[in-house]
């Protein structure tokens, strides 16, 4: 595996670029547009990226790992791993329907049956390197106009793995949504929570910041009753398998990262981690995407094994650890990720 040459300081160039941009116009406009469905974009970035197909990068300073690699190829993999064995994964792959209107760009997707296969192919070569004794997060969708795929076919496709065990079925609720007047507004998205092995759960992660204000649950213990509230760790109330605590219009967030549809919050990442991993152990996130895992990840002290078969989002993968730690910045909210391609489109 090669490693390429890094880029010059980017945080220099930014200075460079006006932000002139009156307050209205860049709280309604990102500066770097979607990327997932602009190849001509995708084209135009990669020559500034560091990695290209079958490249990783190891952080000098974590021992985090990112790679420009096919999740589906058991030999990347192994690159990316180097014999390690990450104690937990959390993956966010191609939900693989399509998103929007006739007003908005509409998301790609393939044959079901091919989608399946790939998802075979990344899941099996995933397990073959986690720990024996592993957490395993998959987010994925479901098309209400289709069948409600892929969810279905992947929760049958994961019961062909015996050593994974379910163990919850997590919705994280949108503050926004889509629907119709003659529906329930959609605003779901679907965790599923697997195990292999007997992994620890800290069950400390999932309080929320949330006040617990019910009462009325009464056990006995010891000969005396007492109220939900008396026996309670915290005065929040734990999270649950359904999540409303995470604000996710991330226009209004640091950690936005422009050009990346569909990022996860910050938060939720974070709190998966915290779940289920000590300092210092390894997770793994085959779709680095917007780099979501990885901050997260240093953030709590762990190490991160990601990468994207594409060198753009393995490339902002890198440039958000970056600029996290020379300006303790989660994200860059309506800043271009890719100053340069301002300068030089």
């Amino acid at each position: 595996m090669n490693s390429r040459k890094g880029t010059d300081s980017l945080f220099e160039v930014e200075d460079r670029i006006s932000l002139s941009t009156s307050k209205i116009s860049q709280e309604r406009l990102e500066k770097l547009p979607r990327l997932d469905t602009d190849l001509a974009l995708l084209t135009s970035l990669r020559r500034f990226c560091r990695l290209g197909p079958g490249d990783v990068w190891t952080d000098p300073v974590s021992g985090h790992r990112v790679g420009c690699l096919d999740a589906s190829d058991p030999e990347s993999l192994q690159c990316l791993m180097q014999n390690e064995n990450p104690v937990m994964a959390v993956n966010d792959p191609p939900y693989n329907f399509r998103i929007g209107n006739e007003h908005s760009t509409l998301l790609s997707s393939e044959k079901l049956e091919e989608y399946i296969q790939f998802s075979r192919l990344w899941i099996k070569n995933l397990l073959s390197q986690l720990a024996d004794h592993a957490s395993f997060y998959l987010w994925t969708g479901a098309d209400i106009k289709n069948g409600f795929q892929p969810l279905p076919d992947l929760m049958l496709l994961l019961r062909q793995f015996p050593e994974l065990v379910p163990r919850n079925f997590i919705t994280m609720r949108n503050q926004r949504g889509y629907g119709t007047q003659k529906n329930w507004m959609w605003v779901r998205q679907e965790l599923l929570y697997y195990v292999k092995g007997n992994p620890p759960f800290f069950p400390e992660a999932e309080y929320t910041d949330i006040p617990r204000i019910l009462r009325g649950y009464y056990k006995d213990v010891g000969g005396e009753t007492i109220e939900t509230s008396e026996r309670s760790r915290s005065e929040f109330i734990r999270a649950g398998n359904v999540w409303v605590d995470i604000q996710q219009v991330f226009y209004r967030l640091e950690e936005n990262v422009p050009g990346c549809y569909a990022q996860k919050p910050l938060k939720s990442i974070e709190r998966i981690i915290a779940s289920g991993t000590r300092a210092g152990e390894g997770v793994a996130d085959l779709f680095s995407h917007s780099g979501t895992t990885l901050i997260a990840g240093e953030r709590l002290g762990r190490r991160v094994f990601t990468c994207d078969i594409e060198p753009v989002f393995a490339e902002l993968t890198i440039r958000r650890l970056e600029r996290f730690r020379a300006t303790g910045k989660t994200g860059w909210q309506w800043q271009n990720p890719f100053p340069e391609w301002e300068i030089h489109p």
